[in-house]
């Protein structure tokens, strides 16, 4: 008898709950970046909207509905029956970039 067949075998873990649990952070995350959304407009438009203003806060509503696209695809991936696929390299380099010109979008409107 070989050692791999003597050695006491592991519980498999359930993976039907991981999709749901990243299901779960995907929308949470994206919760978050409507906030992020709201407070841009908010503070573009206090105390009177200048150009710059405008200009950052609609971009950051286009940086917004850009990771909601590709976050809602992740999520329908995520909740159809079976395996899910793996994110595809473009899709996570999207939500990345929408995520990082947000930021920057919103620092260029506090500042």
């Amino acid at each position: 008898m070989s050692a791999a067949h003597s050695a006491p075998r592991t519980p498999d873990r359930d993976p039907g709950l991981q999709p749901e649990r990243t299901r779960l952070a995907w929308r949470r995350t994206t919760l978050s970046g409507t906030v992020s959304a709201v407070l841009a407009v908010k503070t573009a438009l206090h105390g009177g909207a200048s150009v710059t203003g405008v200009v950052a806060c609609a971009l950051c509503c286009v940086l917004w509905l850009g990771f909601l696209g590709v976050a809602h695809r992740r999520i329908r991936t995520l909740s159809a029956p079976g395996s899910p696929a793996a994110f595809a390299p473009r899709h996570a380099t999207a939500a990345v970039l929408c995520t990082v010109a947000m930021a920057a979008c919103g620092a260029a409107l506090v500042l």
